[in-house]
């Protein structure tokens, strides 16, 4: 990684400390700069606005789902259960920053922000996206519409819940997510997916369901 990356990355991690402390909301791009001790001219070469630096942190979240992809044995898993551990990835690289997290969505949904309400759907699209590319969708068509339409139905509420999950290692989150799936892979019109794929992990579901993290 070069001086530029690690300076946005110091950045954007000065940001999500700050933000921390006084709020999302409250952030000024000069409190970073005073913080760094460099200019508003340096932040300005890597987020020409605040809402960059929101766009930089769910980038990390993608980022660290689509590693989860790679994981050894990822692809033999059933379609629900792969969606499962790419979404808990995406929510487990912002559990450290939980309540910053929560206000850049606010901020984005202002009724101020008109502008920035349109990138936030762009950025719920985008994500989703690469959770069906992850996931190894090959749905097309209706069934490709109707997949992303409860993809995303399903990973707003999720993330509606796991803002408030205070369980340990978000384990409520994920039991959540897990009940969520379920209930949508037995909806022959929703997930698209291959019932005969799917039929010796019904019999097997308790071994399938992600265990407990203790």
């Amino acid at each position: 990684m070069n001086q530029f990356s690690n300076l946005a990355d110091t950045i954007l991690d000065t940001a999500v400390r700050q933000a921390d402390v006084r709020s999302w909301e409250a952030l000024r791009l000069y409190d970073i700069a005073n913080k760094l001790d460099i200019s508003l001219e340096q932040i300005h070469q890597h987020y020409r606005q605040k809402d960059d630096l929101v766009e930089a942190w769910y980038d990390r979240a993608d980022e660290n789902m689509l590693q989860a992809a790679n994981a050894a044995g990822f692809s033999t898993l059933d379609k629900s259960t792969r969606l499962h551990r790419l979404i808990m990835a995406w929510l487990d690289a912002l559990a450290m920053h939980k309540t910053v997290s929560r206000d850049m969505l606010l901020y984005k949904l202002e009724p101020a922000h008109v502008h920035l309400q349109v990138l936030g759907v762009l950025r719920i699209s985008r994500t989703v996206q690469w959770f069906l590319e992850a996931a190894r969708s090959r749905t097309t068509h209706l069934p490709r519409i109707l997949e992303e339409i409860g993809l995303t139905s399903i990973y707003l509420v999720t993330f509606s819940y796991w803002m408030q999950d205070q369980s340990e290692y978000q384990q409520a989150t994920r039991d959540f997510l897990w009940n969520r799936l379920k209930q949508v892979r037995s909806c022959a019109n929703f997930l698209n997916i291959d019932h005969r794929e799917n039929a010796a992990h019904l019999d097997k579901e308790s071994a399938a369901e992600p265990a407990h993290i203790h």
